[in-house]
């Protein structure tokens, strides 16, 4: 289970104050400090039958890493964003052009997607870029990494820009990362996200800004 909150950043120079932001460095992991490169796309079939069943496909280039993940049973409620996820790396970079489901089969939900597509062909529907600025804090029973994201949503449809802070919990209690999230987001005047970076791609594909 994957367990974030999410908020747009108003500016760059707000997201460079996040980013040494005191209270954040009071508890702040050491030397866990990075800046990332991503790349990801998401793929579908022609009729959308991901989409329809409420499944992502996504393939992301991390550096020189590319990760493959599906999400599925997505829900949000302001910032807060809770949905099942499973990760498998990958080694064959062409995966990042055209995946096969077969790369999940030995999971229940890999499975289904497989049976879903059936003999359809997976297609790239929507692509991000941006980097991704992070370190981990620890409040003493809770771990969260805390994102900064700028770059870009692509589709067919335009372009539209990321922007955003992403607090996510690796272990502990929700209650520590609402009261964190929370806190960052009145400091900084953020506003909560409620659509992931999938979804705000899926808007503009469907003409639903």
């Amino acid at each position: 289970m994957e367990v974030e909150m999410k908020y747009s950043i108003g500016n760059k120079d707000i997201a460079e104050s996040i980013w040494v932001d005191e209270y954040l460095m009071t508890i702040e992991e050491e030397n866990s400090r990075e800046k990332v490169f991503m790349k990801a796309a998401y793929f579908d079939t022609h009729d959308h039958i991901l989409c329809k069943n409420d499944i992502t496909f996504r393939v992301r280039m991390e550096n020189d890493r590319i990760i493959a993940t599906l999400k599925w049973r997505g829900k949000s409620e302001g910032a807060m964003h809770q949905r099942e996820e499973i990760n498998v790396p990958v080694i064959d970079e062409a995966c990042f052009i055209a995946p096969q489901p077969s790369i999940f089969k030995e999971s229940q939900i890999g499975q289904e997607v497989i049976a879903l597509i059936g003999e359809n062909e997976l297609h790239s529907i929507i692509e991000t870029r941006f980097l991704r600025s992070r370190f981990r804090v620890d409040t003493g029973d809770t771990i969260i990494e805390v994102s900064i994201d700028k770059g870009e949503i692509i589709t067919e449809k335009g372009e539209d820009p990321i922007l955003e802070m992403e607090l996510e919990m690796f272990s502990g209690n929700e209650e520590e990362l609402v009261k964190i999230g929370e806190e960052i987001s009145e400091k900084y005047g953020l506003q909560a996200e409620g659509r992931s970076k999938y979804a705000r791609g899926k808007n503009m594909l469907l003409g639903e800004r």
